[in-house]
């Protein structure tokens, strides 16, 4: 989840509202990887959620961070909720779950570098305390009882409100993980070719990166419950946003969308003051019941667009959210899948021949088919492994176009990112396939196996 935002002026004007967004627009030379993943702690004895609090906990996750490896606090109501160095942050979802917002980076060498020195630092921090994590889509076995609400402000109003608007709402808070990337665009036309293709290929992304086949414990009959979730949670602001395919959709058309949007808070001073289902057109006009007579200012703007979950979004900048968090292999292919797409202009050309065709209800019905039957899913004579295929052909061949070097130039470019979606699209399993042969093979059942064998 985001952390609230700061540095933006009064809203006098509409036009600000656009405007936001469109300062997002870089030239090619400025366009930056953002990787973004969370996973799941445990204690290795009981193989139980960390709670936030004790000796074994979220909080001596953060602290141990903090003080051997140079991370810098964040706190909230007297908590530590958070830690940032370096232009990267670490926060907490909902559940406990450990997030590393990485820093803008040029290359997935960087971004992989990054991530695994991240895992490195979690794994001395948890191996002192006797803590353990684990990449997945979707706890395994955990219960919503089990699992220790974080003490963030915004949660707590998120928490309340998600028991009204649909069934899974606190199932995402709690007990999932994803993993994703944010990326730039140039400019309005560029945004709209880049979100368009990224909403139609999101199921892709699911499929490919599908690690959620179990939940409290069983088998739950979905590759990626992960995505299931995403389906029941909140109407008004999730889903894959058909009006983007739309002739004349740009910045203005989101902004209208966002606007229509409820609302969950405004931060002030260092608290979250409940507007819950709220209206910001209301307080554009200074009607906001939470706060009478006051209007927004452009923070207020940044932060209630990240209360829009759509399966692609964007802010300034473009976030790809279909993904289950996964093991480390996934966490450098996911950014790797989609830079190769989008960087280059033949290959994002390519992408959006690839799916042009589709009309809104294939695509939604393929994100359906993508969440319960994972690179097997068929729709309307569309073979989701043959997408995926053609995708990661696509994404490789942009990779070696940009021909980014790593290893002081031993590497001559980051296609080897996606090796492990290679040997996905050519055996057609991803990693939940694996984890139900696992399930019924060796495991013999027994999901306890998963710790041992998955873990970071």
């Amino acid at each position: 989840m985001s952390i609230p935002q700061s540095g933006g002026g009064p809203i006098e004007r509409h036009e600000q509202l656009a405007q936001y967004l469109a300062d997002g627009c870089k030239p090619k030379s400025d366009w930056r990887i953002g990787t973004e993943h969370e996973k799941f702690g445990y204690c290795k004895d009981t193989l139980l959620p960390l709670p936030y609090e004790g000796k074994r906990s979220i909080r001596a996750m953060l602290e141990g961070l903090r003080d051997a490896h140079g991370w810098a606090e964040i706190r909230e109501g007297g908590h530590i909720i958070g830690l940032e160095k370096g232009g990267a942050n670490i926060s907490l979802e909902p559940g406990g779950q450990l997030e590393l917002s990485g820093a803008p980076v040029e290359t997935i060498h960087e971004t992989c570098d990054e991530v695994n020195t991240h895992l490195r630092e979690v794994k001395d921090v948890a191996d002192r305390i006797g803590a353990g994590f684990i990449g997945l889509g979707a706890a395994p076995v955990w219960t919503h009882e089990q699992m220790d609400m974080m003490p963030k402000g915004r949660y707590k109003l998120m928490n309340e409100y998600m028991g009204k608007v649909g069934t899974m709402g606190r199932v995402m808070m709690r007990r999932t993980c994803t993993v994703q990337v944010n990326l730039d665009f140039a400019s309005e036309a560029d945004m709209v070719q880049k979100l368009r293709v990224a909403i139609a290929l999101q199921p892709v992304a699911v499929a490919l990166f599908s690690n959620s086949p179990f939940f409290e414990g069983k088998l739950n009959g979905h590759k990626s419950w992960r995505s299931r979730v995403w389906r029941d949670l909140d109407a008004a602001r999730t889903g894959m946003v058909p009006f983007v395919f739309e002739e004349g959709f740009g910045f203005e058309r989101w902004v209208e969308y966002a606007l229509d949007v409820p609302m969950y808070f405004v931060y002030r001073n260092g608290e979250y003051i409940d507007a819950l289902g709220q209206s910001f057109r209301d307080f554009l006009k200074g009607e906001l019941p939470a706060l009478p007579g006051e209007t927004p200012t452009l923070s207020d703007w940044a932060d209630h667009l990240t209360t829009l979950f759509p399966e692609a979004r964007i802010k300034r900048f473009i976030e790809m959210r279909g993904a289950d968090g996964g093991p480390w292999r996934r966490l450098c292919a996911l950014p790797a899948f989609w830079v190769g797409m989008m960087y280059e202009q033949g290959p994002l050309d390519a992408a959006w021949d690839l799916v042009k065709g589709w009309d809104a209800e294939t695509r939604e019905a393929l994100r359906v088919a993508a969440s319960v039957d994972g690179l097997a899913a068929e729709v309307a004579g569309v073979k989701l492994l043959d997408v995926a295929r053609e995708a990661v052909a696509i994404s490789r061949a942009g990779l070696e176009e940009r021909a980014r070097a790593g290893a002081g130039g031993m590497i001559p470019d980051e296609t080897h990112f996606l090796n492990a979606l290679q040997e996905s699209v050519e055996s057609g399993k991803a990693p939940a396939d694996e984890l139900i042969d696992r399930y019924h093979g060796d495991w013999d059942g027994d999901l306890d196996r998963i710790y041992a064998d998955y873990s970071y």
